[in-house]
């Protein structure tokens, strides 16, 4: 997001947040443990022993647990300023800083033969994970409402050529959570605007213009006079006035696993690895989304029930909709939905994108389509007539999560970047149907489907899933 107007610097509040994370954590873990400990009160009266050692109250042992815990969840940065409120990095991180910590019990526990009762890891592991994950996750979002009131957000002065500002001004309007505020550039010239943006300076001005706009960062995209002795006194500059330096490279659209930065030389090469689905990710992929389906199809049976006697009872026609879709390397498959439309609606497809002088885009969308049912209104906005699609799903032929499949059609439009969305399964749901939906258009779509190929991850999967939630329980105004 842009911003012109001058508000006050707060360069603190990322140490603020921070410890107000902390405080939360540590009422989780103590929250956690003494669930637990109601759970299994007939453990709490037996003492932990081990052989020559001495013998503990288990409540005892259950404080240290909770000390060692928080102090993994310090020691793997999961409150580390350049991450938090951002990404599945943290969430990572709390995940692994609990495994860790109930290895370690684990393993103390074998060498020494300690008696610890194996509930702790049934009961206080998940409810801990769990009760962390959402902690962060709540705490995200109070952040996410002060950072749409213009506060906890770093304000932000770009530096480089006119057009790589342009660039990395784009990108931060797109993500809207960003936590950057854009208020001005530096550039050569040191007059005008780019992108919307107010020139404040050239790049000898760069101290000044910083002071000047109440910036607290500076982030810069490179530029053929910012030559390597330049930009170390930029850096020194901005060390003086205590100004964030951040160096944006000219690479998007690149998750944060796939980048590591290496020391070479005194030059910060930054490394950034191939996507893979291949081996055990695709085997533990297809595994969870056969356990996923199998045990939706069962829980979501009732409502599919309803809904099928409620397209038989609007009207006359079948109650599944079957429709070729190509899915992954190009192969076709029958995609499963409730009808949502009148019997005859694909003969009325081509006029209806004529009419709306969109043929030519490979987005066959029809706005206001006058082919859907009074039913049909409302399982889509709610993307119910979606469910069958679970069956397709327990076939192999579609995941949970993935790029949304295409008709042939569709994929005949398909310019060779868009392609790379099909080295995927097709999915039930996918990065951009949680991103805005039907409000989105053509080219922002293939971006977030090609980010999703590019930058696979069980964990984005899990967190797309809960948005997805989200999205059908309260579908808004880009739903239809």
């Amino acid at each position: 997001m842009t911003e012109t107007s001058r508000s006050p610097r707060d360069a603190d509040w990322p140490r603020r947040y921070a410890s107000r994370l902390f405080y939360s954590d540590a009422l989780v873990v103590a929250a956690t443990l003494t669930i637990y400990g109601l759970i299994a009160l007939d453990q709490l009266s037996q003492p932990v022993a081990w052989p020559s050692g001495p013998t503990i109250p288990y409540w005892v042992f259950l404080i240290l647990l909770g000390v060692v815990w928080l102090l993994s969840l310090d020691v793997i940065d999961t409150r580390d300023r350049h991450m938090i409120g951002q990404g599945i990095t943290e969430y990572r991180r709390i995940v692994n800083a609990t495994v860790i910590v109930f290895a370690l019990v684990i393993i103390f526990a074998f060498f020494f033969r300690i008696e610890i009762a194996r509930s702790i890891f049934i009961i206080a592991l998940p409810i801990g994970v769990a009760a962390l994950v959402l902690s962060r996750w709540l705490w995200r979002q109070w952040l996410r409402r002060r950072q749409r009131q213009g506060s906890y957000v770093y304000r932000a002065v770009v530096v480089g050529e006119r057009s790589k500002i342009a660039h990395i001004a784009r990108q931060i309007e797109r993500a809207h959570d960003s936590g950057y505020v854009l208020i001005g550039a530096l550039t050569r010239g040191g007059d005008g605007s780019v992108a919307q943006l107010p020139v404040l300076g050239d790049f000898a001005d760069a101290g000044t213009a910083v002071e000047r706009a109440g910036a607290d960062t500076l982030i810069v995209t490179g530029s053929d006079e910012l030559d390597p002795q330049t930009m170390r006194r930029l850096g020194w500059e901005m060390a003086d006035r205590d100004i964030n330096w951040v160096v944006a490279p000219t690479v998007t659209d690149v998750a944060g696993p796939r980048i590591h930065s290496r020391p070479v030389a005194g030059l910060p090469l930054v490394h950034i690895d191939f996507p893979t689905l291949e081996g055990y990710k695709r085997v533990s992929k297809r595994a969870f989304d056969l356990v996923g389906s199998t045990l939706l199809l069962v829980l979501l049976s009732p409502l599919m029930l309803v809904t099928a006697i409620a397209i038989r009872i609007d009207g006359s026609g079948p109650v599944f909709y079957r429709q070729i879709r190509v899915g992954r390397g190009g192969r076709e498959f029958g995609m499963l939905k409730f009808r949502s439309m009148v019997a005859n609606a694909d003969d009325q497809l081509a006029s209806l994108l004529d009419v709306q002088g969109t043929t030519n885009r490979p987005l066959f969308k029809v706005t206001n389509d006058p082919r859907i049912t009074r039913v049909g209104y409302f399982i889509r906005k709610h993307s119910i007539d979606e469910l069958p699609q679970l069956v397709n799903v327990f076939l192999g032929e579609m995941s949970l999560v993935g790029p949304r499949p295409q008709r042939a059609a569709e994929v005949a439009l398909y310019d060779d970047d868009a392609h790379r969305r099909m080295l995927v399964k097709p999915g039930m749901s996918g990065l951009w149907q949680v991103s805005g939906r039907s409000k989105l258009s053509w080219e922002d779509s293939i971006r977030l489907d090609l980010y999703y190929v590019e930058n696979w991850s069980f964990t984005q999967d899990i967190q797309i899933l809960f948005r997805t939630i989200k999205a059908v329980i309260a579908p808004g105004e880009t739903a239809h």
